[in-house]
């Protein structure tokens, strides 16, 4: 986290660790998914997803308002609904379109959610999230939970 919060060190304990991160965004059911469009403008909108093999995967559909922003600009931000026990993921949405990943995809989604997507037609489109960037509190014990991991591309 930037310096001048007053953040806990490593050292000094407090910083989360990065499977409690895991838990719960493999457990939420609402993401909320951030874009800009051409004009620069941001746009925030939920949607359901799934974590998976260290990505976030989401679908929607291409002509959706953030569909046309990620054709534009893939650059989003992925948060949990709590601002209390934050989670924001930072990363490229790449549209997936191996069949192996979106039969993974279909499968997991409808345990989760209870609704099979058709992912055959130009209903939907699947993006995955790897996170470039991500950052988790617990407003309880700001800022010495605080935490930012960096990923490699």
């Amino acid at each position: 986290m930037p310096s001048g919060y007053g953040l806990a060190t490593a050292e000094a304990g407090g910083l989360l660790p990065w499977d409690s991160v895991v838990e719960k965004l493999t457990a939420s059911r609402n993401y909320w998914i951030a874009t800009t469009g051409r004009d620069g403008r941001p746009h925030a909108t939920p949607v359901w997803g799934l974590w998976l093999d260290k990505t976030f995967f989401f679908s929607t559909d291409p002509n959706s308002l953030k569909g046309r922003n990620i054709a534009g600009n893939p650059e989003v931000v992925v948060h949990l609904e709590s601002g209390d026990d934050a989670v924001i993921l930072e990363g490229k949405a790449d549209r997936v379109q191996q069949e192996h990943v979106l039969a993974r995809f279909v499968e997991a989604y409808d345990a989760k959610y209870g609704f099979r997507l058709d992912t055959s037609g130009l209903t939907y489109v699947v993006y995955a999230v790897s996170p470039r960037l991500a950052m988790a509190w617990l407003e309880r014990d700001f800022p010495n939970t605080a935490t930012r991991w960096r990923f490699d591309p």
